[in-house]
């Protein structure tokens, strides 16, 4: 029997054949960097459960952005850690919060770079809840005055964009209302539309000292086993006047960014969250994996589903292996 004409291998014979026909490409410009920024100066504090990654004191926390910008990261998020709690998370909106003070410092020292702001009650509430609690139930149309007046500091700060993480109904829709009426209209919103109720999150409660004080966020975020669900939710973020998408995580959730992209037009981010980071540099560590090559290979896989933009701990050290390999 003759052998079959074709021969999948034929493009495989040489790095420089494999390169030119590659269909997904992976750039440093495809990352947004997560950041921690906390009071205090002189000193970060490093993140146990998350190896490599801190708490930023401000001085040191454009320094760090800095760095990272100039690896060609467009872009970071930050998540703030504030001296006063209370249950309606009031420091969230101080215009004189960490994160007010933070976006207006990172945007004098270097506008070029992207600010991105979390907007979420939870890291300012003394119950780490995302939303406001009222006979042991989280509340959905009272947080969206919150929400509204912590988008509108962040973007009287200078935000570039903000990104509600909470999951609260009609928080989209709230949001560009609001920055609407204060002169904010060019000011995107990027929406954690996808947000599952994970267990890779536990890191980043640590990080951000976030932990519910009772019960779980399952009323507000998504349940893990629906897909059809997430759809909804992106279209709906999209009706409400999203600019971007996200879907959280990243790597369990692969059909979901997949699902996504097919269904709206609109850019779409994927979120490689603590869980997903902190099981890489363990298992690094104990030299199971090889990390530089897991790294890439998983920032590929969900930039192959359909990210267009990839929020990942690791988007410094993932932009100097692509600097290294020539891209």
């Amino acid at each position: 029997m003759a052998f079959p004409l074709q021969r999948m291998r034929r493009l495989r014979q040489s790095e420089p054949l494999r390169r030119m026909v590659r269909e997904t490409a992976l750039a440093p410009s495809d990352l947004m960097y997560p950041l921690f920024v906390r009071e205090g100066t002189d000193r970060q504090e490093a993140i146990p459960s998350m190896p490599g990654q801190c708490r930023w004191p401000l001085d040191l926390l454009i320094k760090e952005a800095a760095d990272a910008h100039g690896l060609g990261i467009p872009a970071v998020m930050l998540f703030g850690l504030p001296v006063h709690k209370d249950e309606r998370g009031t420091s969230a909106y101080d215009p004189n919060g960490i994160v007010q003070r933070a976006v207006r410092a990172l945007k004098d020292q270097i506008p070029d770079l992207i600010v991105v702001t979390d907007v979420c009650i939870d890291e300012y509430t003394s119950h780490g809840h995302c939303g406001l609690v009222k006979d042991g139930r989280i509340i959905n149309d009272e947080t969206l005055k919150c929400l509204r007046l912590m988008a509108k500091t962040h973007a009287e700060a200078g935000a570039d964009v903000v990104a509600p993480s909470d999951m609260m109904d009609g928080r989209v829709a709230a949001i560009r209302d609001e920055l609407d009426q204060r002169g904010f209209e060019d000011v995107p919103i990027m929406s954690y539309a996808a947000k599952y109720a994970s267990c890779l999150y536990a890191p980043f409660r640590e990080a951000a000292l976030s932990s519910p004080a009772f019960g779980d966020r399952c009323t507000y975020q998504m349940d893990p086993a629906n897909a059809r669900e997430a759809v909804r939710e992106v279209q709906l973020d999209v009706e409400e006047g999203a600019d971007i998408v996200m879907v959280k995580p990243a790597l369990p959730y692969l059909d979901v960014i997949a699902r996504a992209r097919a269904e709206v037009g609109v850019p779409l981010a994927a979120y490689q969250v603590s869980g997903e980071y902190s099981m890489i540099k363990a298992a690094a560590q104990r030299e199971w994996l090889d990390e530089s090559k897991v790294i890439l290979e998983t920032l590929l896989s969900i930039k192959r589903a359909g990210a267009d933009l990839i929020l990942t701990y690791f988007a410094k050290d993932a932009a100097k292996l692509l600097h290294a390999s020539g891209i």
